[in-house]
C-alpha cells in the first residue's frame, strides 16, 4: 500500500507499506525510523480502538502509526 503525507516539520513523504518483517516501510528513512521506533508498542487502529501491538508485518498497525504521528494525505 502506498502512503503520501507530511511529517510534523512539513516535510513531505511517499512510502510503500510492505508488510515485510525486515523492511516494513520503504521510501523514506525518517518514516522507516518512526515505524521501527514504535515497534512493539501498542497502537490504536482507529480513534477509539481496537488496540494492537505494532508488528512490522501488520500493515494496518503501521498505517495507524503513520496516521497518529504524521498527516496522511493519501492511501492507495
Amino acid at each position: 500500500m502506498r502512503v503520501i503525507g507530511t511529517l510534523e516539520d512539513g516535510a513531505a513523504y511517499h512510502v510503500e507499506v510492505t508488510g515485510r518483517e525486515d523492511r516494513p516501510v520503504t521510501g523514506s528513512r525518517r518514516v522507516r525510523a518512526l515505524v521501527e521506533q514504535c515497534a512493539g508498542q501498542p497502537v490504536l487502529l482507529g480513534p477509539l480502538g481496537p488496540q494492537r501491538t505494532l508488528e512490522p508485518t501488520d500493515t494496518d498497525a503501521v498505517l495507524a502509526v503513520l496516521r497518529a504521528h504524521t498527516r496522511v494525505v493519501e492511501v492507495s
